[in-house]
Parts: structure tokens; sequence; C-alpha cells
């Protein structure tokens, strides 16, 4: 028995593999997975590339606002001194329409104090400009503009106030 054993273990054990075995293979099912998780991959990777470049490209048109300086009051109505100095903004989506030359206009300024610059009150509006940009949206037709901003120079009606 044990020579016997011994005989067993010296041959080896040879394997008829004829087509039928390579087509039960562990490889044909490892390409099987391999390309259908390329296509899915594929259809999850493309929208997300996708929505990265559109990300990028918002972040850039961004950038490029901030360097130009028309984010700082970008869509609202400008209330200026003839120093240039900031009196007041209103987005202009409040307004129902827009000031002209010539008008009076009740603004809040600084309110009242010691370190109030602007008193509020009535301040006439010597001169307005507006400001366009090209329209971003889609489907807009070229050469379309949009109004961003719109500046209005003042100066105060008020009378001075005079300590005493």
């Amino acid at each position: 028995m044990l020579r016997l054993a011994a005989t067993c273990a010296a041959t080896p054990i040879r394997f008829n593999l004829g087509v039928e075995a390579i087509d039960r293979m562990p490889h044909h099912w490892m390409s099987l997975i391999a390309q259908y998780s390329s296509v899915v991959g594929f259809m999850i990777g493309l929208p997300i590339m996708a929505g990265a470049y559109y990300e990028s490209l918002r972040a850039r048109q961004e950038a490029r606002r901030a360097l130009e300086g028309t984010l700082h009051s970008a869509n609202c109505l400008e209330f200026i001194a003839g120093d240039g100095t900031c009196i007041n903004l209103v987005p202009l989506e409040t307004l129902h329409s827009l000031p002209r030359e010539g008008d009076v206009l009740l603004l809040p300024g600084d309110g009242v104090g010691a370190t109030a610059v602007f008193l509020p009150g009535a301040y006439l509006v010597e001169a307005i400009e507006h400001i366009y940009t090209p329209s971003e949206r889609k489907g807009a037709p070229p050469h379309e503009a949009r109004l961003t901003k719109a500046v209005a120079r003042v100066t105060s009606l008020n009378p001075p106030l005079t300590a005493e």
C-alpha cells in the first residue's frame, strides 16, 4: 500500500483541455465583465466630465468678471456722489423704473449721526449711465445685450447741518 501511494504521487496527472474546457475558463468571464464595465464606466464618466467642464467654465467666467470689476455691484442701480463715493445700491430686480436726469429721489444715505457722511433726504439726479453686457443665456440672438448696471450721479438737496 505504501508502494502504491508512492507510485501515484510520482506520476503526473494529465487533464484533457479541449475546446469545451477553454469556453468554461475564468478568463472568458473576466473579458465579458471588462467589456460591460467599460461601457457602464463610460456612461457614468461622460456626464461627470461634462459637469466638471461646465463648472470650470463658469469659474473662469466669474474670475474674468471679477478682474474686470463688473462683479462688485452687478445687477444694481448705484447712486454716487460727485466725488465718486457710493451712497446707496439698489438691486435692479426691485425697481419698476429707472430714474431720469432731473428726478428728485429720497435716499437713506448713511443714517443720522456724527459719523454719517451722507444724510438721509432728497437727492437730485444729475446724470445716469447705463452699462450693458453681452447676454449669456442659451438661445440668445447674436449681439443681444442686457442691462447689467446703472449708475446715477446725484447731489444732495439737504441743507447742511451745523452744530450749534
